[in-house]
């Protein structure tokens, strides 16, 4: 069976996303047939500043425009641009089918902000690109978690909670994301809500969850739990996919119990994309710290084990 090819958008070259592809080349390299989105100028500053050997069949694409001067740790509009052209060419590849899938490194959103553009963030622009509610869902094989709201103020998340909306999600996962078990559904307040004594969000989560149940015909999502004891080990025990309703509500978790070996799946699109769970980490970009490579690791090997559809 011929190996998966996968582009790599690699980041913001003023990050650590160079110095994982090019130490990790060899070892990824067993499984998957990389295309790195970096021209050739651009890598062999990056390799000469990392003092880093480049491997021999370290793909790289042509006429990616914007070459800058790196300068390690330090936001700048050119390297924004440069990390959103090179993940524009890696999702252009995995659209017109030349490769399988993409595993994108690390941007810093200050950075794409400052270059212009528009979106926040990979999912954001994915959902964009390809006109699709695209689901972030974060983690590793011992425990992922799909958040319902993401990047927004945490006062708008319960406005947000609409029945809906909801019910679209929890459907768009189930087929997407093809749950084994049962799914732990998170509730949204203190003690969900204690029958409505705290709050009564978890009445319209519940509601969804019927809908979801009738639509696909199995009953595969939790009541809404109480969240404060969701992530114990015994109610873990229960669960290898959690539902969030807020960013930090699931990810604060997860970080706690995985950081470095999470990794970001994105959920209901045509085209299949991962990432490293990390950030670009500029206080040690470049300076010759070993960095962990397992979030790195997990993304590519997610790829090797999972089809579209």
């Amino acid at each position: 069976m011929s190996r998966k090819k996968v582009a790599i958008s690699v980041g913001d070259l003023n990050g650590i996303g160079i110095q994982l592809a090019l130490e990790n080349h060899d070892i990824i390299s067993q499984e998957i047939e990389a295309v790195y989105c970096i021209d050739r100028n651009m890598l062999e500053q990056a390799a000469h500043k990392l003092n880093l050997t480049i491997p021999s069949n370290f793909q790289t694409v042509e006429d990616l425009e914007g070459y800058f001067e790196i300068e390690p740790g330090v936001v700048r509009k050119e390297s924004g641009a440069y990390a959103y052209a090179s993940f524009v060419r890696a999702v252009a590849l995995a659209r017109n089918k030349k490769v399988d899938a993409i595993t994108t490194l690390p941007i810093h959103k200050k950075a794409w902000e400052l270059a212009g553009v528009a979106y926040k963030g990979h999912t954001d622009a994915l959902r964009d690109f390809f006109d699709a509610e695209a689901i972030m869902m974060l983690g590793s094989p011992q425990m992922y978690v799909a958040l319902f709201t993401e990047h927004i103020p945490l006062r708008e998340v319960a406005g947000s909670i609409n029945e809906k909306a909801l019910t679209r999600f929890l459907i768009d996962f189930y087929q997407t994301a093809k749950p084994s078990t049962q799914v732990g559904v998170l509730g949204l307040n203190p003690h969900a809500g204690d029958d409505g004594v705290l709050g009564d969000e978890e009445r319209i989560i519940q509601k969804a969850i019927e809908n979801a149940h009738r639509e696909i015909g199995t009953k595969i999502f939790s009541a809404p739990l109480v969240p404060d004891v969701a992530f114990t080990p015994r109610v873990r025990a229960n669960y290898t996919h959690y539902i969030a309703m807020y960013h930090d509500q699931g990810l604060a978790p997860l970080k706690a119990l995985y950081f470095d070996e999470g990794i970001n799946v994105s959920l209901n699109l045509p085209i299949l994309r991962t990432s490293v769970d990390h950030g670009t980490a500029f206080d040690i970009a470049y300076k010759g710290v070993k960095i962990s490579s397992l979030s790195y690791l997990n993304a590519v090997k997610y790829i090797v084990d999972h089809t579209i559809r």
